[in-house]
């Protein structure tokens, strides 16, 4: 691990740990540089880091403050698309469309996304930025079938608020998967990663209500931004009995 690595990760966990609070200044650069034994120049760039996370903002002539920095919940079980997780969080995002292609789907994107060989998908790549940050990167896939049109505009807002409210399509639920995944060159392209060496990955083939899918998407996450939720319900015993001895009809 580089030295401006080590200085990043000491400083975020004192700032975790409430040694330094909202509001507060961090030392100063100088005082930084005695502290951990290192030139101006590696400090500047564990600072930078720090910036990056949304954990510090730096003041001309004041030095560098901790701000406020909160985790996004987003919710596993539910569907909900990533404008209504905005509204929602009242989150300071903007969605940058980073491109917009017609794919003839083969073996291998069969594959990955549940969709017939042979078919036409839509794939759109967009880039979120949540308070500064390039913190998630969304590949959507959608069938063309049922989707005839898509365009930049239609991608920059949300894509489920033009289908369900225009294209009249019943979006009903989804199967999910979500792994810890390595980052690779599109995520170091197009996200914040820094130091960061992975990244969280959720995959969904999601359905309309007569079970006929019509998108699988690819969400991938910074890692600290979001903390992912879901509320469990511990089944009765009375009514695993139940299921394990029906009783005659």
């Amino acid at each position: 691990m580089k030295k401006y690595e080590m200085i990043f990760e000491q400083l975020q966990k004192d700032i975790a740990e409430g040694n330094y609070q909202i509001g507060d200044y961090l030392p100063t650069e100088m005082q930084l540089c005695q502290d951990y034994a290192s030139s101006r120049d590696t400090v500047r760039k564990a600072l930078q880091l720090l910036v990056k996370c949304g954990l510090i903002k730096t003041h001309q002539g004041r030095g560098s403050q901790v701000i406020k920095h909160e985790q996004i919940d987003f919710p596993v079980s539910q569907l909900t698309s990533y404008q209504e997780l905005v509204q929602q969080h009242h989150m300071n995002s903007k969605t940058n469309v980073i491109a917009i292609d017609k794919l003839i789907i083969d073996e291998k994107l069969s594959k990955l996304t549940g969709f017939t060989p042979g078919g036409l998908l839509w794939r759109v790549i967009r880039q979120r930025v949540v308070d500064g940050i390039a913190s998630v990167l969304d590949i959507d896939y959608l069938s063309k079938t049922l989707v005839p049109e898509m365009t930049r505009e239609l991608a920059e807002q949300s894509i489920y608020d033009y289908l369900e409210h225009q294209l009249k399509l019943d979006i009903a639920f989804a199967q999910k998967e979500i792994t810890i995944d390595q980052i690779n060159e599109q995520d170091k392209l197009l996200l914040d990663i820094d130091s960061e060496h992975h990244v969280v990955s959720v995959k969904s083939r999601v359905y309309l209500a007569n079970n006929q899918q019509f998108q699988f998407t690819e969400s991938r996450h910074k890692l600290e931004k979001f903390k992912f939720i879901d509320f469990a319900r511990r089944k009765r015993t009375a009514d695993s009995d139940l299921s394990l001895h029906p009783t005659d009809n």
